[in-house]
Formats: C-alpha cells, sequence, structure tokens
C-alpha cells in the first residue's frame, strides 16, 4: 500500500506574502415602503369609477417592481401616486354610490 506524503510547507502560505486586503460591504437598512396593492386591488375589483382603481393598480404594481429592483426613490413616486389615485377611486365610488 502507498502511503502519499504532504509536505506542509508547500501547502503552507508564502512567508513574506503581501497584507491582505479586506473588503467593506455595504448592507443598506431594510425599508418598509407601502406599495398600497391590497387597496389598490380593492378600488379596482369593488370601486372602478373612471378606472382611477385600475391606474392605482398598475402604479402599485410599479412601485412593487420599483422596490424589487432596489430603487427606492422611484418605488416611492409611484407608490404616491397610487395612493392618491386611491383616495379619489375611494371618495368618488363612496359619493356616486350615496348619490
Amino acid at each position: 500500500m502507498i502511503k502519499e506524503e504532504h509536505d506542509l510547507s508547500v501547502m503552507a502560505a508564502p512567508q513574506g506574502s503581501a497584507p491582505m486586503g479586506t473588503t467593506v460591504i455595504n448592507i443598506q437598512p431594510e425599508m418598509s415602503l407601502p406599495d398600497h396593492i391590497a387597496w389598490s386591488l380593492f378600488n379596482t375589483i369593488y370601486m372602478n369609477w373612471c378606472c382611477l382603481g385600475f391606474v392605482a393598480f398598475a402604479y402599485s404594481v410599479k412601485s412593487r417592481d420599483r422596490k424589487m429592483v432596489g430603487d427606492m426613490i422611484g418605488a416611492q413616486t409611484y407608490a404616491s401616486t397610487a395612493k392618491c389615485l386611491n383616495i379619489w377611486a375611494l371618495v368618488l365610488g363612496l359619493l356616486l354610490t350615496i348619490l
């Protein structure tokens, strides 16, 4: 039976090598940015006056897509537009239902 012998000096790092470099990873804190997709879906199904619910749903989906990509400013812009459209859809839906 043949035994293989390994020389530890060959496997170890060289003695005179350059110092090891460091790597810094900046991790962004997790932001809770609402995309209002549930509210938009509700307005699309029940309060879709002048298609405002559907448009709000489209902006909510765009906001979620931007958030997945990491563009928080774009996601916040789309989310605020979706919120505004949802408010208008809800107010118009309630007013037209009452009248």
